[in-house]
C-alpha cells in the first residue's frame, strides 16, 4: 500500500476509534440516566405515596379523635366525621395508586394488599364505634372504647410498608449510582483502549515508516563505504519499498562491476608477482652461486696446506699414541697391585670383623654372669649388699664393653663395605686401562687413513679449480639477465598492486574485510654485483692450478639453490639498472 493511502487511512482509522469510543461512553451514560429516572424516581414516588397515606391515615385518626372529644355540638361532630371519612377515602384512593406503584411479586405488594384490607377493617371498627357513640349519647369514653384497638394492625401494616419501600428506594439507589459509576469506567477503560491502540497503532506505523528508511540510509552509508555486502529484504509495494528496490539493484550493478574488476586485478597483481618472485629467487641464486664461488676458492687455497699440516699432525699423533700405549701399559701394571693390596685389607678387615664379634659375645655373657651375681645376692639379704653393689658396677662395664663392640663392629663392616666398592673400582679401573690401550691402538690405525686421504683430496681440489671457473660464466650471464627481468617485473608489480588497492576498499561478502594491496618486491640491486666483482680477484688463482679432468661432469651434478623466503624490498630505478648493467658489462 503506498503511503499516500496509508498515512490518510491510519489518521481516519484512528478518528474512527474515538469517535466510537465517545459513542459507546454516551450510550452507556444515557443507560445510567434511564434507569435513574425509571427505577430510582418511581421508587421515590411509590415511597412519597406511602408517606401521603400515612399522613392522612394520621388525619383521620386525629379527627375521629375530634369527633369523640369535641362532638358535643352536632355541627362540630357532623364536621369532625366527614373529615374524618374524607381522609379515610384519601388514604383508600392511596392504596390504590400505590397498588399499580408495586410489582406484584415484590414484599411491598402483599403489604399493600394486607394494608388495603387492614384499612377496610379499620373503617368498619371507626364506623362501628361511631354508631355505639351516638348509641351513647355522644359519651367520648363509649366512643373511645368501641374504636380502641380499631387502627394498631392498619397502622403497624403501614409503618412496615414505609420501611420496605424506603429501603427499596435505598436499594434502587444505589443500583443506579453503581451503574452510572460502572458506565463511567466502562466508558474511560473503552477511551483508554482506543487510546492505547491508537498510539500502538501509530508507533508501528512510524516504526515501519522509520525503520524502512532507515535501512535505506544504512545501506546507502555501506555502499558509500564501500560494503556491498548487505543483504536486503524488500518487501512492500510503497515507495520507501521502491526506494529500497532501486538500492539493491545499485548495489548488485556496482558489486558486478567491483567483481569483475577486482578479478581482473587481482589476475594481473598474481601473475607480476609471481614473475617478480622468480626474479627474486634467481637474482637470490645468483647471489648465492657468487657467494659459492669466493667461498670455495678461498677454502681450495686452505685445503692444500690443511692437508700438508693434516699429515704432519697425523704423524705426531702417531708418535703420542705410542707412547700413550707404553704409559697406560704401565698404568695396568699399577693397578693390579692396587688390587692386590686391596684384597689383603678386605681380609684384615674381616677377620677384625671376627674378633669383635668374640668381644660382643664376651660382653654378653659377662652380663648375664654379673645379672646372676645380682640375683645370689638379692637371696643373701643385707650380706649380700656389697656384692650385689660389685655385679651391678661389672654389669654396667659390661652394657658400655657390648655398645661398644657393637660400635666398632658397625664401623668395621661400613670399613669392608668400602673397601670392596674399593676393590670393585680398581677392577674396572684396570679394565678401563686395558680398552684405553686397545683405543690408542686403534687412533694410530686411523692417522695412517688421514694420511692416505689427504693424497686424494689433493687430487679433487684441482677438478673442483675447474669446475669453479664454469660456474663463474653462468653466474656472469645469469645476473645480467636478472638485474633486466627485475626492473621490468618490479614496474608491472607496482601496476598491478596500484589497481588492487583502488578496488581492496569494497566488500563484497558478508566475511570479507576491506583489504590492502600487496607492497612490491624488488629484485635485489647489488648483491649479485659484489660476489662476481670479488670472484674476479680469486680466478687467476684457481686458473693458474693444474686441472687433470675436465669440470663438466661436477658441474651438471651441482644442485640448484634454494629459493628466498622472503622477497626482497623495493624494485631499482631505470638508472640504476642501466648502471647495474654498464658493470656487468666492464666486468
Amino acid at each position: 500500500m503506498k503511503l499516500s493511502l496509508k498515512l490518510p487511512l491510519a489518521f481516519a482509522a484512528s478518528l474512527v476509534l474515538l469517535l466510537a469510543g465517545a459513542l459507546f461512553g454516551i450510550w452507556k451514560l444515557n443507560a445510567a440516566v434511564d434507569t435513574y429516572e425509571v427505577d430510582v424516581l418511581h421508587e421515590v414516588a411509590a415511597h412519597r405515596k406511602s408517606a401521603d397515606i400515612s399522613a392522612h391515615f394520621s388525619v383521620a385518626i386525629q379527627e375521629w379523635k375530634n369527633t369523640v372529644l369535641r362532638g358535643s355540638d352536632p355541627a362540630d361532630q357532623e364536621k369532625y366525621w366527614n373529615s374524618h371519612l374524607k381522609e379515610m377515602d384519601e388514604v383508600r384512593a392511596g392504596i390504590a395508586e400505590l397498588d399499580k406503584m408495586v410489582d406484584d411479586k415484590s414484599e411491598a405488594q402483599a403489604l399493600v394488599t394486607k394494608l388495603r384490607t387492614s384499612m377496610e377493617s379499620a373503617q368498619a371498627g371507626y364506623k362501628s364505634a361511631f354508631a355505639a357513640y351516638k348509641e351513647a349519647a355522644n359519651d367520648p369514653v363509649a366512643g373511645d372504647k368501641a374504636a380502641k384497638g380499631k387502627d394498631r394492625e392498619a397502622a403497624t401494616t403501614l409503618n412496615e410498608l414505609r420501611k420496605v419501600l424506603a429501603k427499596s428506594e435505598a436499594d434502587t439507589a444505589v443500583v443506579a449510582s453503581e451503574g452510572a459509576k460502572s458506565a463511567t469506567r466502562i466508558a474511560l477503560g473503552v477511551m483508554l483502549i482506543i487510546t492505547v491502540v491508537a498510539v500502538l497503532g501509530s508507533i508501528w506505523l512510524s516504526r515501519q515508516i522509520v525503520g524502512a528508511l532507515q535501512q535505506a540510509v544504512n545501506l546507502a552509508d555501506k555502499v558509500a563505504h564501500g560494503d556491498l555486502s548487505s543483504q536486503v529484504d524488500v518487501q512492500g509495494s510503497d515507495e520507501i519499498a521502491e526506494l529500497l528496490r532501486s538500492l539493491k539493484t545499485m548495489q548488485d550493478n556496482l558489486m558486478g562491476l567491483v567483481t569483475k574488476v577486482r578479478q581482473g586485478s587481482e589476475s594481473v597483481a598474481n601473475a607480476s608477482s609471481e614473475i617478480a618472485h622468480g626474479n627474486n629467487d634467481l637474482s637470490a641464486r645468483t647471489e648465492q652461486q657468487a657467494a659459492a664461488l669466493e667461498q670455495t676458492a678461498s677454502s681450495m687455497d686452505e685445503l692444500g696446506s690443511t692437508v700438508n699440516h693434516s699429515a704432519d699432525n697425523a704423524r705426531q699423533a702417531s708418535q703420542l699414541a705410542t707412547n700413550a700405549s707404553s704409559v697406560a701399559v704401565r698404568g695396568g701394571e699399577v693397578v693390579g697391585q692396587v688390587v692386590e693390596t686391596m684384597k689383603g685389607i678386605n681380609d684384615s678387615s674381616r677377620r677384625i670383623a671376627d674378633i669383635i664379634s668374640v668381644i660382643d659375645g664376651i660382653a654378653f655373657q659377662t652380663n648375664i654372669l654379673a645379672l646372676n651375681a645380682a640375683v645370689e645376692a638379692a637371696r643373701a639379704g643385707e650380706q649380700g649388699r656389697g656384692f650385689a653393689v660389685v655385679a651391678s658396677e661389672v654389669r654396667a662395664l659390661a652394657g658400655r664393653s657390648a655398645e661398644a663392640a657393637k660400635e666398632i663392629k658397625a664401623l668395621i663392616g661400613a670399613s669392608v663395605g668400602r673397601v670392596e666398592h674399593g676393590s670393585t673400582l680398581v677392577d674396572q679401573a684396570g679394565a678401563t686401562m686395558n680398552e684405553v690401550v686397545a683405543a690408542i691402538r686403534r687412533v694410530t690405525d686411523i692417522v695412517g687413513e688421514i694420511s692416505a686421504a689427504s693424497t686424494e683430496q689433493s687430487s679433487g681440489v684441482a677438478q673442483v679449480g675447474q669446475a669453479i671457473n664454469q660456474i663463474d660464466q653462468a653466474t656472469q650471464q645469469n645476473a645480467a639477465l636478472v638485474e633486466e627481468m627485475a626492473a621490468a617485473a618490479s614496474g608491472l608489480k607496482g601496476q598491478a598492486a596500484d589497481l588492487v588497492q583502488a578496488v581492496a576498499v569494497f566488500k563484497l561478502q558478508a566475511g570479507d574485510v576491506p583489504r590492502a594491496a600487496p607492497m612490491a618486491a624488488a629484485a635485489p640491486r647489488l648483491g649479485a654485483q659484489s660476489a662476481p666483482r670479488q670472484l674476479a680477484s680469486s680466478a687467476p688463482k684457481l686458473a693458474a692450478k693444474p686441472s687433470p679432468k675436465p669440470a663438466a661432469k661436477p658441474v651438471a651434478k651441482a644442485a640448484p639453490s634454494p629459493k628466498l623466503s622472503a622477497p626482497a624490498p623495493a624494485a631499482p630505478a631505470p638508472k640504476q639498472t642501466a648502471a647495474a648493467d654498464d658493470e656487468w658489462e666492464t666486468f
